[in-house]
């Protein structure tokens, strides 16, 4: 089985598909995380996406597509869920393209629908302790001690990418290149809307009913 999780940034996908691979099996894959993994073991695809990086480029969608297809042949009849990617309508034909060629195809696209409000709060309230990497939010989990890490008394510090005026730049970004996305998928009929709302609990009760 192969998934695709969509939503946007803060709308909790990263969390639920580290479920799926922790309750379910399913291998979680993150392209980021796939790059820099073929980036450091330096395969020849590593290598040639390395190119692009050090010259501050986008890495092309047939390389992260022809990554994707090495990591499904090595190990075909696993579960898959794809976290963050396709990202556009052309990832996504190149992507259904090549799992064409293996016999293969997205069986489900799940959404996660949430409101620009409450996405902004979410990461907006975010803070790290930069000694252990512990993560709290000023709105839904308070760290004890007002702004020191629970675990090591460090102040915590918020990440430049979750300060407002990016986050909001994020959304807009996400919307523009995505939505037509949302449509894609839609009209194939693969496309599940959960509410992304409540508890990580709650959203994954949601997720395992639809599958």
């Amino acid at each position: 089985m192969i998934l695709v999780l969509l939503g946007p940034p803060g709308s909790g996908k990263g969390t639920q598909g580290a479920l799926l691979k922790q309750r379910l099996g399913f291998e979680h894959v993150s392209t980021g995380d796939m790059l820099r993994s073929e980036v450091s073991k330096k395969t020849p695809l590593g290598l040639k996406a390395q190119e692009y990086m050090n010259q501050g480029l986008l890495v092309p969608d047939e390389l992260i597509v022809e990554m994707i297809k090495t990591l499904l042949s090595n190990a075909p009849d696993k579960n898959y869920v794809f976290d963050g990617f396709p990202r556009t309508v052309n990832q996504a034909e190149a992507f259904e393209a090549m799992l064409k060629t293996m016999n293969l195809d997205v069986d489900k696209v799940f959404y996660f629908d949430l409101d620009d409000d409450i996405i902004v709060k979410r990461l907006s309230g975010r803070r790290v302790c930069p000694k252990c990497g512990a993560t709290y939010n000023i709105y839904y989990q308070k760290p004890k001690n007002d702004n020191l890490c629970d675990y090591d008394n460090t102040p915590l510090v918020q990440r430049e990418d979750d300060k407002e005026e990016v986050i909001i730049n994020r959304l807009k970004v996400y919307k523009e290149q995505t939505s037509p996305l949302v449509e894609f998928y839609k009209n194939k009929n693969k496309l599940y809307v959960i509410s992304a709302l409540g508890s990580q609990e709650e959203v994954f009760e949601r997720l395992k009913s639809l599958l």
